[in-house]
């Protein structure tokens, strides 16, 4: 029985490790790319309220402005993502999903004009609400502890949906940050109340 559980736990952690490495590579085989044509593929990203450019909304968390830029997703990313799966590794493709969603739609809504919004903080910051979330929705020892420790560790991004430093994409950060609460009230699982 303990063999099994073993088995099980190290089949779900290489998928997880799987999952994470494929996406993560993902985003750099694309600023690679992009590196390599001077940045020509940073004008697929978001134009809002261009209805030509609507499918920026799909392409924008692939896209980065440099590989410093890159660096700072790719960590709260990996680290975030991997908290989301703990309980469940399909419920890390609906809250990215979501997130990349509602990050996008807003800029491209809300953005400012004349601007091109690129990069994965939106998902990023979709993972820090939705973790944050999740505690208050479920309210299980469990997604209160991790939301606590996601608050202790990345509570001070929450400045990032704000609008203030230049080049920034606070819209990216406030909808995707939204995109993530929303998703945890969704797939909140609520403890039963006895009565």
């Amino acid at each position: 029985m303990i063999r099994q559980e073993n088995t099980s736990i190290t089949k779900e952690l290489k998928t997880q490790a799987r999952v994470l490495g494929s996406t993560t590579a993902g985003l750099w085989v694309v600023e690679i790319i992009d590196t390599l044509l001077q940045h020509g593929l940073d004008r697929f990203g978001i134009h809002p309220r261009d209805a030509d450019w609507v499918w920026g909304i799909l392409f924008a968390p692939f896209l980065h402005g440099s590989f410093e830029h890159l660096i700072s997703n790719t960590v709260p990313f990996v680290i975030l993502g991997w908290l989301i799966m703990l309980r469940d590794t399909k419920e890390f493709f609906t809250v990215s999903a979501i997130t990349a969603l509602s990050a996008g739609l807003g800029v491209w809504l809300f953005g400012g004009a004349n601007t091109v919004h690129i990069g994965a903080s939106g998902v990023v910051f979709g993972y820090v609400g939705f973790l944050l979330l999740r505690g208050y929705f479920e309210r299980s020892l469990y997604s209160i502890m991790l939301s606590i420790g996601v608050g202790v560790l990345y509570g001070g991004v929450i400045w990032g949906i704000l609008p203030g430093q230049s080049g920034i994409s606070w819209e990216g950060h406030l909808f995707g940050f939204l995109g993530g609460v929303l998703a945890a009230k969704w797939l909140a699982k609520p403890k039963a109340l006895r009565s």
